[in-house]
């Protein structure tokens, strides 16, 4: 997830992952996309799954991107995908739909038993609920150097602490930093 140095993931409505504030530039999305790439499957809230499914797949073929762009295209579009919605019943681009018919993280928690390798997971809503039900493994976050001091937090209120081990660490151009961490489980 790319987040504000305070764990914001949108500063006004409707950024849905983007925003002038990011710092995104070739090293980076090349770091997306080698992440990407070693994926097994990526799950995905609803919000996130427009917003992505509205760009990439078109930039697949836009010669007027740079490569790496369309490289990331031809991976989400092609890469499996879950996406968890209690509105939406079907969707393209090699994506499952789960969650108008039950419980989501139920679900999800047997997919990941099923599933070897990583799943990368995508929405702060998704995300808190993973974390609170125990799912989530590791966080990754690339940190732009920013306060936003307003908008969507990258987690929702939860009821415990959760602690966590720095696995890695990484910097980037234009102060962005990647930090991955380790989730201790209860």
């Amino acid at each position: 997830m790319n987040v504000s140095l305070d764990l914001k993931i949108e500063h006004a409505v409707g950024e849905e992952g983007g925003g002038s504030w990011l710092r995104i530039g070739e090293p980076l999305h090349r770091e997306f996309n080698a992440r990407a790439r070693a994926l097994t499957s990526m799950v995905q809230g609803r919000t996130i799954y427009e917003t992505m499914e509205a760009f990439w797949p078109a930039a697949r073929n836009d010669e007027k991107l740079p490569d790496y762009l369309r490289e990331y295209g031809e991976i989400w579009a092609s890469k499996p995908k879950l996406l968890v919605s209690r509105t939406r019943t079907a969707a393209g681009y090699n994506t499952r739909t789960i969650g108008s018919d039950g419980d989501a993280v139920e679900l999800l928690a047997r997919y990941r038993a099923d599933q070897d390798g990583d799943m990368g997971v995508g929405g702060a809503t998704l995300a808190t609920q993973l974390l609170r039900a125990g799912l989530l493994d590791e966080l990754l976050l690339f940190t732009h150097p920013v306060i936003l001091g307003t908008g969507r937090p990258l987690f929702d209120e939860h009821d415990r602490s959760v602690e966590l081990d720095l696995l890695e660490q990484r910097s980037f151009a234009q102060g962005v930093s990647l930090h991955r961490y380790a989730v201790r489980l209860p």
